[in-house]
């Protein structure tokens, strides 16, 4: 027997996990829409696929996020494939050491290199148009 995912119920999810509140979602959909209309919506087992889109287009989601998310299958794939599982088959994880300041120091030479670059740019300039003032 397939399994027959809520459409409605996803919808909820994606937009708890966006940070709308139904008034939101409903501001987002246009003028006729309300909380209480969007409340009716998430109850809805399955939604007419033109609506679907468009209210993936106002979540900023793909719409086959809402059509096949599936709560048991997420959870599954969670409890079963994070570091600690018992699952230690192929699972290895590669530590990083990234120090952010390091970075930021990188960063900050480069944009130094680049100004100076910038500067001589700027001197050749207005030492070429100051020859060619002198000229006239």
């Amino acid at each position: 027997m397939e399994k027959i995912i809520h459409q409605g119920k996803n919808i909820k999810r994606f937009r708890e996990m966006l940070g709308f509140k139904q008034e939101g979602l409903a501001i987002e959909l246009g003028d006729d829409w309300t909380q209480k209309k969007i409340s009716l919506l998430e109850q809805k087992e399955v939604i007419e696929p033109e609506l679907l889109e468009k209210i993936a287009k106002a979540l900023k989601v793909p719409a086959e996020a809402l059509i096949n998310f599936d709560e048991e299958v997420a959870v599954f794939n969670i409890q079963n494939n994070y570091e600690g599982s018992q699952n230690q088959g192929a699972n290895y994880i590669n530590h990083y050491s990234i120090n952010p300041i390091e970075k930021w120091l990188e960063s900050l030479e480069e944009i130094k290199k680049l100004y100076e670059r910038l500067l001589e740019s700027e001197k050749q300039k207005v030492a070429l148009l100051e020859e060619m003032l002198k000229k006239r």
